[in-house]
């Protein structure tokens, strides 16, 4: 009998999933044309709600907007990127359905701006008329880490707990706007001490209860916590703690 290739789901696999979620900027976005009766394929930026729910902006134009109002039914495909054999890098595909956000909405506008701290560029058009949000909703995945490291995964392997983070946008809002402007060092030591990049204006640009995001150009890393946060009041202590650590590995 042939050994089954998926592994037990375990802390290190629900990790790396949720690093391609927070920091792939862009997928492939497969589609249901009943027509055809064949699958639909496009490349669509990604961003990220607080929860880690992927976001796509797209336009009324494009043909997987007019897919997804008939069918919302989707699967998008993460990909990180390096050198050598594409297959040897990690990838996740996300099973979904996908939901039109209200623009008008307080939520959307947070989205929004959420959105566009990911991908700047977009202000350009953001706010065209034939533009919307969508958030996909999660059912399941399959992350294939590398050769010999395939996992199916469940929702709660992949989105983050927000119990306890009731009116979380405006507070993230704020802290980030605040770290960026008052603690720019600690942003950059977060990236080159704790995530070992290279160095300059790295900028704070999500935070949730599991880490947070910080992005120079088109580069986006994720730094997680050492735990998982319980509420708002404990983002503060442990944005210290980091940077703490941090510089601690300067000396």
């Amino acid at each position: 009998m042939a050994k089954d290739p998926i592994l037990p789901v375990d802390d290190e696999a629900r990790g790396l999933a949720k690093k391609l979620m927070r920091t792939v900027r862009s997928g492939a976005l497969a589609t249901n044309d009943a027509e055809s009766g064949m699958p639909f394929a496009s490349l669509v930026q990604v961003g990220t709600d607080l929860d880690g729910s992927p976001v796509i902006l797209t336009s009324q134009l494009s043909v997987h907007t007019r897919l997804l109002e008939a069918d919302p039914r989707c699967s998008l495909l993460l990909s990180s990127v390096g050198k050598g054999d594409p297959l040897a890098h990690p990838r996740l595909t996300l099973l979904a359905k996908a939901y039109r956000l209200e623009r008008e909405s307080s939520e959307t506008q947070q989205i929004r701006r959420r959105y566009l701290l990911q991908h700047p560029k977009a202000e350009l058009y953001v706010d065209f008329p034939d533009f919307a949000f969508w958030r996909l909703e999660v059912a399941s995945a399959s992350l294939n880490g590398g050769f010999g490291r395939a996992y199916r995964m469940a929702r709660e392997d992949l989105l983050a707990d927000l119990s306890g983070f009731f009116d979380f946008y405006d507070f993230e809002a704020q802290a980030i706007a605040h770290m960026n402007e008052d603690h720019a060092d600690a942003v950059a030591l977060y990236a080159t001490r704790l995530c070992g990049a290279r160095e300059g204006a790295w900028r704070l640009i999500g935070i949730d209860p599991e880490g947070v995001q910080v992005t120079l150009g088109d580069e986006i890393l994720r730094l997680p916590f050492p735990r998982a946060l319980t509420g708002p009041h404990e983002v503060r202590p442990m944005l210290i703690r980091l940077a703490n650590e941090a510089r601690g590995r300067l000396s």
